[in-house]
């Protein structure tokens, strides 16, 4: 999830766990705790675009250092807070809870999370929620600015604790049960097509859960398109895109390949563009693909300009949109189809 839901949902789960008396105190703890992954933002000071890729979401949101790093920060705060009876345990327990929410919910994006780093390289990405979706944030947000604002006995705090924490995970199971429904949709419809695949995913479109991405193929390459829990139509208009891999024989050596395709799961096709070599990394969606069925993917990656690689995950997310765009994507998330 993006960093200020992690702030907010931490601010409330800090607020549940201790309570009356302590509880801006553990808000700001918790906070703190479930922002402690993501320094791994760091590493684009240091690191290549294509290493730092795999940085992130890597060995910072492994199982292991929410073990370490819990316990570190309640070593700092047992000592900040000594004259407070707050055994070491709880703190350990608390700071594990916050960095194990953080954990979870990034899994549920489609990036992919190095759970069992360093052991194993195994990214988990369940697909079912878009990284920054307002219908999850808005309560933690809303949530957190009460607390703050109320004092620190007020009887009302324990109602927006929970409606801080409690909103956003229900909202989280309706979009667990649409992508079930969409995969089941899916599923039939490539079966119906006779389109034959090894390799399958389905992810929210920006913002919502009430549109999904498609891609579904093989070593060949993939075919790509939407689908809505609003769509009436029984089939999703597929497009195919080539693999290509015989356009990266020549960089076949080249270590940024390597690392682009194991962080793309294998979900990649290759373009040449003029004269400059393309991967394209299809987990990320296209830009306005429910729009354009062949449009450029919004991860797509010089492989011999890598100078001109910088935010290269979200590049030309939103290239192109206006307020024609914008309504046409609401009457695509309403089933309205081309």
């Amino acid at each position: 999830m993006d960093s200020i839901t992690h702030i907010a949902l931490g601010a409330c789960v800090g607020e549940a766990f201790f309570g009356k008396g302590f509880g801006k105190k553990a808000m700001l703890w918790g906070a703190l705790a479930q922002s402690v992954p993501d320094i791994d933002f760091l590493g684009f000071l240091w690191l290549s675009t294509d290493e730092n890729l795999l940085a992130h979401r890597g060995f910072t949101h492994s199982i292991l250092f929410g073990f370490l790093i819990s316990i570190v920060l309640a070593l700092v705060a047992e000592k900040i807070h000594r004259p407070r009876n707050i055994r070491f345990s709880k703190w350990v327990i608390f700071f594990a809870v916050e960095i194990l929410f953080h954990l979870i919910l990034d899994g549920f994006n489609n990036y992919g999370v190095g759970w069992f780093e360093p052991f194993s390289h195994l990214r988990i990405s369940f697909n079912a929620i878009y990284v920054a979706d307002p219908l999850f944030s808005i309560w933690s947000g809303i949530a957190m600015v009460m607390l703050f604002r109320l004092h620190s006995f007020h009887p009302r705090r324990r109602f927006w604790w929970r409606f801080g924490v409690f909103i956003p995970m229900l909202y989280l199971g309706l979009c667990i049960v649409n992508k079930t429904v969409i995969d089941k949709e899916v599923k039939r419809d490539l079966h119906q097509q006779h389109i034959s695949y090894t390799r399958y995913f389905t992810t929210p479109a920006p913002f919502t859960n009430l549109l999904w991405y498609v891609v579904a193929g093989n070593d060949s390459g993939y075919h790509v398109g939407f689908r809505s829990v609003f769509d009436r139509q029984p089939q999703i208009q597929f497009s195919y895109f080539p693999r290509n891999d015989s356009l990266l024989k020549p960089v076949a050596n080249q270590e940024a390949l390597q690392h682009l395709i194991r962080f793309s799961q294998q979900f990649y096709t290759a373009e040449l563009w003029g004269d400059t070599l393309v991967f394209n990394d299809l987990r990320f969606g296209q830009i306005m693909g429910w729009q354009d069925p062949k449009g450029r993917f919004v991860f797509h990656y010089l492989l011999n300009h890598s100078d001109d690689n910088t935010l290269v995950v979200q590049r030309g997310r939103f290239r192109g949109w206006n307020r024609k765009v914008i309504e046409r994507f609401f009457r695509r998330i309403g089933g309205e189809e081309e």
